[in-house]
């Protein structure tokens, strides 16, 4: 093994594919001569919850029988590699997501098992959700304790749902009673939240609107590397 004491950083290998993709760690991305138990190679918990707003059918996901689960279901189908790691919870019950029955109401008791504040105004309250919860442990050893995404974006304001304010139908996860936290539905966002190159969220922003593709780097890669050579 040579040792450089250099470590390759995951933005830098990205950079080069030119595509977006969920990173698998290298050895190369272990800084050299360090204990993997103090880096990134250290194995870290992780939680997620996946919310279906307009329901599912019940019977595809639900496993037959009582007890050890012996075949999954079929929309489980895909993870019968993992049998022995999975525990199916069902015939849980939400009644605070039921009055008065409208969508604000099953969004607010997904994660909270809470009743929602009915207003239309910003007076709006909750409760603190479970994900906020297990982030402020789990997510001493991550860059991000949590991250909430979402396959659209809503941005209605005012009353959505029977004398309920928008942020109910617009939020599922709360890092306190009056605190929602917006989900985010842009890939490029969210690839720059993990993998950006640091700096506060304002410095980010400004970085997406100066470099507007993964073609924009590599571009400006190959034009520095072209300005080393001519130089040397």
């Amino acid at each position: 093994m040579i040792i450089t004491k250099k470590a390759l950083a995951r933005r830098t290998f990205l950079r080069g594919t030119g595509i977006t993709l969920a990173l698998p760690l290298l050895d190369a991305m272990i800084p050299a001569l360090s204990l993997r138990a103090a880096t990134v190679a250290k194995p870290v918990r992780r939680l997620g919850f996946v919310y279906i707003p307009m329901g599912s059918n019940i019977a595809q996901w639900t496993p037959q029988g009582v007890g050890t689960i012996t075949e999954l279901s079929p929309s489980l189908n895909s993870l019968t590699p993992y049998l022995d790691q999975l525990t199916v919870m069902t015939n849980f019950e939400l009644k605070n997501s039921y009055a008065p029955g409208n969508h604000a109401c099953s969004n607010c008791g997904f994660l909270s098992a809470a009743k929602a504040k009915m207003t239309e105004g910003s007076d709006y309250e909750l409760s603190t959700t479970v994900d906020q919860i297990a982030a402020k442990y789990l997510g001493k050893d991550t860059r991000l304790p949590s991250l909430e995404l979402a396959m659209d974006l809503l941005t209605p304001v005012g009353n959505c749902d029977n004398g309920y304010a928008c942020v109910y139908q617009n939020n599922l996860s709360w890092s306190s009673p009056t605190t929602p936290l917006p989900s985010e539905a842009n890939p490029r966002v969210v690839f720059e939240r993990l993998f950006g190159d640091g700096g506060s969220a304002a410095d980010q922003i400004a970085e997406l609107k100066t470099n507007g593709s993964m073609l924009d780097w590599v571009t400006e890669d190959i034009a520095r590397l072209q300005n080393v050579r001519i130089s040397r």
